[in-house]
């Protein structure tokens, strides 16, 4: 059985249910925060969403140098001087004696080695490599390789170029680690310009 309140009961209810004001020294201390969070969070979000992320790889080469216009001096020098130029046809190797020959035969005109089915030929650029270093004592401590490319040559290319040049054709990669030369053959990429 359920008694109805009296007019008085319901009256106390009703004052105690409804919210009063607080006097200026009763109010509470506390700060909502919860709206300032909500900003922050959304601002956030929209920052990492719209940043781009970029992975880059540094590879250290010597940039090449500029040269006085006009004036040619004459190199008198024993050094190999290779300079490989990658062009659409293959590669192009000069050295201090002149444009390598196709086929990597002496000196001549001509690309040194011409792309095989559509494909830079690396096996053979790395011979040619190695067997032009080996054509004279004087150019055993070589470590230098001038390296240049046409403007429409794949990233990747130039850097598949590096890797064997880097290593002797039967060494493997530690026996041209930091600090050890037996096994490099041009272990020193240099850029050069296109003229």
């Amino acid at each position: 059985m359920s008694e109805e309140l009296s007019a008085a009961q319901r009256g106390k209810v009703r004052r105690l249910s409804q919210p009063r004001e607080l006097a200026p020294d009763e109010e509470g201390g506390e700060l909502n925060i919860i709206p300032f969070l909500d900003i922050i969070v959304n601002v956030l979000i929209f920052v990492l969403a719209s940043v781009a992320v970029t992975f880059t790889t540094t590879i250290e080469t010597t940039p090449p140098s500029s040269q006085s216009k006009g004036v040619r001096q004459e190199i008198k020098s024993t050094a190999l001087n290779l300079t490989v130029l990658i062009v659409n046809e293959g590669f192009s190797l000069k050295a201090s004696g002149g444009n390598v020959a196709p086929g990597c035969a002496g000196i001549g005109e001509g690309i040194a080695i011409e792309k095989v089915s559509g494909k830079y030929d690396f096996a053979a650029l790395k011979k040619c490599a190695a067997k032009l270093k080996a054509s004279n004592p004087d150019f055993d401590t070589e470590r230098q390789v001038t390296l240049s490319a046409n403007p429409g040559v794949a990233y990747q290319i130039v850097i598949d170029v590096m890797d064997h040049l880097r290593v002797k054709p039967q060494s493997k990669e530690a026996e041209c680690a930091e600090g050890k030369t037996r096994g490099c053959l041009f272990d020193q990429i240099k850029f050069g310009v296109p003229r």
